[in-house]
Protein backbone atom coordinates (compact mmCIF):
# COMPACT_ATOMS: atom_id res chain seq x y z
CA UNK A 1 0.00 0.00 0.00
CA UNK A 2 2.87 2.13 0.72
CA UNK A 3 4.19 1.81 -2.77
CA UNK A 4 1.41 2.61 -4.53
CA UNK A 5 0.91 5.61 -2.64
CA UNK A 6 4.89 6.55 -3.20
CA UNK A 7 4.70 6.02 -6.56
CA UNK A 8 1.13 8.20 -7.20
CA UNK A 9 3.05 10.93 -5.18
CA UNK A 10 6.25 10.60 -7.80
CA UNK A 11 3.74 10.82 -10.54
CA UNK A 12 1.66 13.80 -9.40
CA UNK A 13 5.22 15.81 -8.76
CA UNK A 14 6.34 14.93 -12.27
CA UNK A 15 2.98 15.74 -13.71
CA UNK A 16 2.67 19.47 -11.95
CA UNK A 17 6.75 19.65 -12.69
CA UNK A 18 6.06 19.41 -16.80
CA UNK A 19 2.84 21.62 -16.55
CA UNK A 20 4.66 24.76 -14.52
CA UNK A 21 7.12 24.50 -17.31
CA UNK A 22 4.51 25.21 -20.03
CA UNK A 23 3.41 28.34 -18.61
CA UNK A 24 6.71 30.17 -19.41
CA UNK A 25 6.09 33.73 -20.69
CA UNK A 26 6.44 34.57 -23.86
CA UNK A 27 8.62 37.74 -25.01
CA UNK A 28 6.65 40.82 -26.11
CA UNK A 29 7.73 41.57 -30.00
CA UNK A 30 8.72 45.78 -30.24
CA UNK A 31 7.46 47.65 -32.51
CA UNK A 32 9.64 48.41 -35.40
CA UNK A 33 11.36 51.81 -35.62
CA UNK A 34 12.95 51.97 -39.26
CA UNK A 35 11.63 52.32 -42.52
CA UNK A 36 11.14 49.52 -44.64
CA UNK A 37 10.41 49.55 -48.37
CA UNK A 38 6.69 48.44 -49.84
CA UNK A 39 5.56 47.67 -53.26
CA UNK A 40 2.41 49.62 -54.04
CA UNK A 41 0.89 48.14 -57.47
CA UNK A 42 3.25 45.64 -58.37
CA UNK A 43 6.22 48.09 -58.60
CA UNK A 44 8.43 48.65 -55.71
CA UNK A 45 8.47 52.82 -54.43
CA UNK A 46 11.38 54.75 -54.18
CA UNK A 47 10.13 57.03 -51.43
CA UNK A 48 10.92 56.73 -47.66
CA UNK A 49 8.13 54.36 -46.34
CA UNK A 50 7.27 53.43 -43.06
CA UNK A 51 5.38 49.90 -42.03
CA UNK A 52 3.05 49.22 -39.04
CA UNK A 53 3.58 45.60 -37.62
CA UNK A 54 1.40 42.63 -36.91
CA UNK A 55 2.32 40.74 -33.38
CA UNK A 56 4.92 38.61 -35.46
CA UNK A 57 7.09 42.46 -36.09
CA UNK A 58 7.58 44.38 -39.22
CA UNK A 59 5.92 43.55 -42.61
CA UNK A 60 7.80 44.98 -45.74
CA UNK A 61 4.44 45.17 -47.60
CA UNK A 62 0.79 44.02 -47.59
CA UNK A 63 0.66 40.04 -48.07
CA UNK A 64 -1.23 39.29 -50.67
CA UNK A 65 -4.24 36.55 -49.45
CA UNK A 66 -7.69 36.38 -49.27
CA UNK A 67 -8.73 39.13 -47.64
CA UNK A 68 -11.97 38.88 -45.16
CA UNK A 69 -12.35 42.11 -43.61
CA UNK A 70 -15.20 44.00 -45.11
CA UNK A 71 -14.75 47.49 -46.08
CA UNK A 72 -16.09 48.91 -42.64
CA UNK A 73 -13.38 46.41 -40.80
CA UNK A 74 -10.41 48.36 -43.25
CA UNK A 75 -11.37 52.09 -42.44
CA UNK A 76 -11.83 51.18 -38.82
CA UNK A 77 -8.55 48.80 -38.25
CA UNK A 78 -6.56 51.86 -39.99
CA UNK A 79 -8.15 54.63 -37.95
CA UNK A 80 -7.35 52.66 -34.69
CA UNK A 81 -4.02 52.96 -35.40
CA UNK A 82 -4.07 56.72 -35.99
CA UNK A 83 -4.95 57.33 -39.71
CA UNK A 84 -7.62 59.80 -40.41
CA UNK A 85 -9.84 60.79 -43.76
CA UNK A 86 -9.54 57.60 -44.80
CA UNK A 87 -10.58 57.84 -48.47
CA UNK A 88 -10.59 55.46 -51.21
CA UNK A 89 -10.73 51.98 -50.12
CA UNK A 90 -10.75 49.02 -52.75
CA UNK A 91 -9.80 45.85 -52.91
CA UNK A 92 -7.06 45.15 -55.61
CA UNK A 93 -6.46 41.84 -57.70
CA UNK A 94 -4.44 40.31 -54.77
CA UNK A 95 -7.25 41.52 -52.36
CA UNK A 96 -5.08 43.91 -50.33
CA UNK A 97 -7.68 46.87 -49.08
CA UNK A 98 -5.96 50.28 -50.22
CA UNK A 99 -7.11 54.13 -50.23
CA UNK A 100 -6.01 57.30 -48.94
CA UNK A 101 -4.98 58.73 -45.59
CA UNK A 102 -3.81 61.34 -43.09
CA UNK A 103 -1.03 60.63 -40.51
CA UNK A 104 0.38 62.85 -38.75
CA UNK A 105 -0.27 65.82 -40.74
CA UNK A 106 0.38 63.75 -44.40
CA UNK A 107 -1.25 62.31 -47.02
CA UNK A 108 -0.45 58.79 -47.13
CA UNK A 109 -1.29 55.99 -49.64
CA UNK A 110 -2.25 53.23 -47.01
CA UNK A 111 -2.60 49.47 -47.48
CA UNK A 112 -4.67 46.33 -45.67
CA UNK A 113 -3.50 43.00 -46.12
CA UNK A 114 -5.52 39.99 -45.08
CA UNK A 115 -2.91 39.38 -42.02
CA UNK A 116 -3.78 42.99 -40.65
CA UNK A 117 -0.86 44.65 -41.33
CA UNK A 118 -1.18 48.36 -42.17
CA UNK A 119 1.86 49.75 -44.60
CA UNK A 120 1.99 53.16 -45.97
CA UNK A 121 3.86 55.38 -48.81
Amino acid sequence: MNKMLLAAVLLSAIGAGSAIAQLAPTPAVAPPTTPVAIAAGGATTTAATTATTSPAGPVAGPVAGANSFTMGQAQKRMEDQGYTQVTGLAKDDQSIWRGQAMKDSKAVNIALDYQGNITTN
